[in-house]
């Protein structure tokens, strides 16, 4: 009975800072409508300033906390309010998220400047070595300070909103932010007063929690990440069932630890949360889940004619071939390595780009591409390439069920969720990259020609991704294409017109997914050998902001954010080192703050080019509406809106 009395604490208490850092979101959320990703790297940021400043430069505890809770952490909240989020209102739910996933990756890359990884740190509790018996079951007075702090901000939020002129501000400015402001209230003083407290109480979550685990970046990160299940349990709204939910996920992983065999336990409790997360979703009601649909800005422009296509790809090889012959050493690994993340990036072009289907999990894909090439027929012949596809298209598309039901917001979480589970109960399983945790990837040899030379290997990829751009294209201008488009413009107008949407999304993840894992194939072979660390979900991350950067509507998109993802070594290697050794995750998120500003991506400012190619090429169509939308290998002639609805309707019937 002491045994259940103890996990029940445990469980608790950890339940209780799930709480508290999902009630940080659900505060910023009813008050901004934008869900903040980056909310567990604050925390995280937080946790660190008051290990520095009370273990490294010794103030006293208290000092530590009126610093960081009541001026750094405010003031955070209060300055990406101002410069950033203010930014998105009314922008579209993918561009929230990714200029959110921007902040989080910057806020990581930062701190690891900050901090060096390699460095250990310890955070101690509050009031080390000190315990009470309760019931015949020894309590921390850590444990009983996290469960009393989650009493108060229970309590303070629901006098904030119920019995304050800025709480009642708050929930009315959720409910009808115009109506709000006639009455004199200020809605962007309520969304800065939002999202400092939701700073504040990431930060305590982060303090409260890092005690308990190593003082690391990416775990204590993603650990307060874990607070998104419990938001999912209140639909970002109901704070009391934020609560609940909070409780909820800190006693079944307590349980877990006692019920669950002891070699178990290390590969379901980290997943729990993310498993948590997972069901939630599928089992809220449809109506409930209506968080924003992933839309985007500016209308689609028409794919390019089979001519300007195969032109484009044929000039592509042709500039593979001639570089193949300057390029030697370092740099002709950089451009192997930034041709296959474009092929990478292509995968999402078609999922995101066309069809308006987020996904946070494409390295999984990638990952399954990459294992299926090593383990199967000889680890580098063109059946293992087959393979690939074939297997990561079909986890594809049974990670994207719940897309069925799901969209925006909600769909990109159900990502999340897979990519991390992946992570967590498969990636890292020794069976699967071998005990030394590492698989031996071999360059393909197709039809007896071999590539193992760095020369051929480049020519080979751009080859591929030259046929992959074809087919994308190709599969553009078709009725699928016109349908994924479509789809995305208006699913309400599809499905009145009685197309098959569940078929139409189930294929368009497996194709995607397909794609992400023949380009897997090519990551493992040009690395030599893969890990775990290679698929982790942050890494999905990175792939995604890059390529939305660049241009995610478009192959040109794909191609510039893949060369400029593979100059990152170089860069880097140019850096001082703190900086260098993790600008992937500063120069991607640094950049994905200028998509606010700019959701085409910056290739859309080299519309002029593309325009002459055309003129001199006579493939200009002089149907040129909008420039902003020119790619190098697409045509600039935009649709109007619904068109693709209208001419699905006209060849349906």
């Amino acid at each position: 009975m002491n045994d259940v009395m103890q996990y029940a604490i445990v469980g608790l208490a950890t339940g209780c800072i799930y709480a508290l850092t999902a009630s940080g979101l659900v505060v910023t959320y009813t008050t901004s409508g934008i869900f903040n990703f980056a909310h567990g790297a604050i925390g995280m940021v937080m946790a660190f300033t008051y290990w520095e400043l009370t273990v490294d430069r010794g103030l006293p505890e208290w000092l530590g906390l009126i610093i960081v809770l009541g001026v750094l952490a405010p003031a955070l909240g209060f300055l990406l309010e101002r410069l950033l989020m203010r930014r998105l209102h009314g922008a579209t739910v993918s561009t929230q998220l990714v200029v959110t996933l921007g902040v989080l990756l910057a806020l990581i890359g930062l701190a690891s400047i900050r901090w060096s990884p390699t460095e250990p740190r310890v955070l101690p509790q509050f009031f080390e070595g000190h315990q009470v018996g309760i019931l015949g079951v020894n309590v921390t007075y850590h444990q009983l300070v996290m469960v009393g702090v989650a009493i108060l901000v229970a309590a303070f939020l629901r006098l904030l909103f119920y019995r304050t002129r800025l709480g009642i501000a708050m929930r009315a400015v959720v409910d009808d932010p115009e109506l709000a402001s006639l009455n004199g209230a200020d809605p962007d003083r309520v969304s800065a007063a939002s999202w400092a407290i939701g700073a504040q109480l990431a930060a305590l979550a982060g303090i409260l929690l890092a005690p308990l685990v190593t003082l690391d970046i990416i775990l204590l990160t993603l650990l307060v990440i874990n607070g998104y299940a419990a938001a999912m349990v209140g639909r970002l709204r109901s704070l009391p069932l934020t609560f609940a939910g909070g409780l909820a996920l800190g006693l079944a992983e307590a349980y877990t630890i006692k019920f669950l065999p002891t070699d178990m336990v290390s590969k379901v409790r980290p997943a729990l949360p993310i498993i948590f997360l997972y069901v939630v979703l599928l089992i809220l009601p449809q109506a409930r889940l209506r968080a924003g649909r992933l839309v985007t800005t500016r209308r689609v422009p028409k794919v390019a004619s089979g001519r300007e296509s195969l032109l484009g790809s044929g000039a592509l090889i042709l500039v593979a071939l001639v570089a193949a012959q300057f390029l030697s050493g370092s740099w002709l690994t950089v451009a192997s390595a930034g041709m296959v993340w474009a092929l990478i990036m292509l995968s999402l072009v078609l999922l995101v780009g066309y069809a308006g289907q987020v996904s946070l999990a494409q390295m999984t894909f990638v990952g399954l591409g990459a294992f299926a090439m090593g383990k199967f027929f000889g680890g580098g012949s063109l059946l293992g390439i087959v393979a690939a596809a074939l297997i990561a298209g079909t986890v594809g598309a049974i990670a994207a069920l719940p897309a069925l039901r799901l969209t925006g917001l909600y769909l990109g979480l159900s990502t999340l969720a897979f990519a991390q589970a992946m992570t967590v109960m498969f990636f890292k399983d020794e069976r699967v990259f071998g005990y030394g945790g590492r698989l031996a990837v071999n360059r393909p040899s197709i039809l007896g020609m071999s590539f193992e030379s760095d020369k051929s290997f480049f020519v080979l990829v751009c080859v591929v991704f030259a046929l992959a751009a074809m087919g994308v294209l190709a599969l553009r201008r078709g009725r699928f294409g016109r349908k994924i488009v479509a789809m995305k413009d208006s699913p309400a107008a599809c499905a009145t017109l009685g197309l098959n949407l569940t078929f139409t999304k189930l294929s368009v993840f497996a194709l995607s997914s397909a794609l992400a894992g023949v380009a897997g194939c090519f990551y493992g072979a040009l690395r030599g050998q893969v890990g775990s660390n290679d698929f982790e979900m942050l890494n999905s991350l990175v792939v995604l902001l890059l390529v939305t950067i660049s241009g995610i509507n478009t192959v040109t998109g794909a191609l510039a954010g893949g060369l400029t993802f593979g100059m990152f070594p170089k860069v880097q290697g140019w850096l001082p080192e703190a900086i260098g050794r993790n600008f992937s995750y500063l120069g991607a998120g640094l950049g994905a703050l200028g998509v606010a500003r700019n959701p085409n991506g910056w290739t859309s400012d080299l519309s002029p080019i593309g325009d002459a190619i055309r003129k001199v090429l006579h493939l200009d169509r002089g149907d040129h509406d909008d420039p902003t939308s020119i790619d190098l290998l697409e045509s600039s002639d935009e649709t109007q809106s619904g068109e693709e609805v209208r001419e699905l309707a006209r060849t349906s019937s």
